[in-house]
């Protein structure tokens, strides 16, 4: 008789487990929540020995991709499968923009300028991600241009007005007088030398021009990176034993150009340069263990990179700045 009740127990609760729930709301007591769209912090900020560095959301873009901008060395295929492997979608790409700001306690330092407010749909928030932050545009001190892409020169103004009111202003000697020459008013480097004409020009006698091995500020120095433009420079930073690379535009996908440096990205002007450098720079920095910060890299931006094969990986930061 026991086994009789145990075995009808059994089959009870597997009856019970099988059966389907029917729960009943009445809709007038729920009421649906909106959908609020997709949303991103607007700063990240954490210590480097004595200085605070915050990392600014500038936005993003979404357009094809990777290949052509990425790979133009190499077949769609060979990008799309690289991609795919990734879980990265092989047609389609997000490229994100994330200006640096360094508190050293002495000054406060704006790495590139974003995109500039009325610029591109979806980026241009530098101004307000900045309150969010907790500065407003007239603390700046200094704003140290790593290189004159639109994407970095074109938050300075607004509607003819210098933003940072209170700055001076730091930028490679070459890459200066590269964009500035009269030369550059016509051809493939028309716009960008526009750009630069009316609205890094009017600044130019409150701009430092730096050399490669300058110091910006204590424990800031500029690195040399060119290729993606022949002035473009990254900047070590160090305070209190802790290091950080602040390395711009020299490696811009987080797959792409790290696990393949060698392939050519489209807006690299000198491609066999921009290849050395991306490899040079990557090889301290896997070797060094130390962080870097990439302007288009997914915000917050900030990771490690571990060689891996013939290239590398990118490693995203998690931890290990808040300790």
């Amino acid at each position: 008789m026991s086994s009789k009740l145990s075995l009808n127990r059994r089959q009870t609760v597997t009856g019970l487990l099988a059966a389907p729930v029917v729960f009943s709301f009445n809709s007038a007591t729920f009421a649906k929540a909106p959908m609020l769209g997709a949303a991103a912090p607007a700063f990240h900020r954490f210590k480097l020995g004595e200085f605070e560095i915050t990392v600014i959301n500038d936005g993003a873009i979404q357009l094809p991709g990777p290949h052509p901008i990425f790979g133009q060395n190499t077949s769609a295929e060979d990008v799309q499968a690289l991609a795919k492997a990734n879980n990265l979608p092989g047609d389609k790409m997000e490229i994100g923009f994330s200006p640096v700001v360094v508190n050293t306690g002495e000054k406060l330092v704006l790495f590139d300028s974003g995109n500039g407010g009325a610029r591109r749909p979806n980026a241009g928030r530098l101004a307000k991600a900045l309150g969010s932050a907790g500065y407003s545009a007239d603390q700046v001190d200094m704003l140290v241009l790593t290189h004159f892409h639109p994407d970095h020169i074109g938050g300075l103004m607004e509607n003819g007005t210098p933003v940072f009111a209170n700055a001076e202003y730091a930028a490679h000697e070459i890459e200066f007088d590269f964009w500035t020459h009269d030369d550059r008013m016509s051809g493939g480097t028309e716009r960008v030398a526009k750009l630069t004409s009316s609205i890094v020009k009017p600044l130019a006698d409150k701009i430092s021009m730096i050399k490669d091995g300058s110091s910006v500020a204590s424990g800031i120095t500029a690195v040399a990176a060119h290729g993606h433009t022949p002035g473009h420079t990254g900047y070590h930073l160090e305070s209190g034993g802790k290091r950080l690379l602040l390395g711009g535009d020299f490696c811009n996908h987080y797959v792409v150009s790290l696990q393949r440096p060698d392939w050519h990205v489209k807006f690299d002007m000198d491609k066999e340069e921009a290849v050395a450098t991306r490899k040079m720079l990557l090889d301290m920095i896997a070797a060094d263990k130390i962080p870097f910060a990439g302007y288009h890299m997914p915000f917050p931006a900030v990771g490690y990179v571990e060689k891996s094969g013939g290239g590398y990986r990118y490693v995203p930061a998690s931890y290990q700045l808040n300790l």
